[in-house]
């Protein structure tokens, strides 16, 4: 599983055009305990983990309607849709929920 979570990491920083160090401020954890579940040296305890796949779900959508760089520029800048709120301040409060149906709402104009 150590090497599963590892290229998860990468699909997210990736898709999402951001560091190790902004997965870990996402998932409210440290870069050091990224850096271990990349390398397998951990392994991300249950509720880590389904924050990190939600955060890779969350990413791969993004992935789909901006570039890398946009998305990293739309986690880290305020929306109006969420009251001027910052994405990555909701994703790491632990209301991911609010920031997919953003994007789910982005997904259908971006189709139409």
């Amino acid at each position: 599983m150590s090497m599963v979570v590892g290229r998860r990491i990468e699909r997210i920083e990736e898709s999402g055009g951001i560091t190790a160090r902004h997965v870990a401020q996402l998932l409210a954890t440290t870069p050091e305990t990224v850096s271990r579940w990349r390398k397998g040296r951990a392994t991300p305890g249950p509720d880590s983990l389904t924050r990190l796949l939600r955060l890779e779900r969350l990413t791969d959508q993004l992935g789909r309607v901006y570039t890398p760089d946009e998305a990293r520029l739309w986690l880290f800048s305020p929306h109006a849709d969420v009251g001027g709120e910052r994405p990555a301040d909701l994703i790491r409060g632990d209301r991911m929920d609010e920031v997919l149906a953003i994007l789910d709402q982005l997904r259908s104009v971006a189709y139409i």
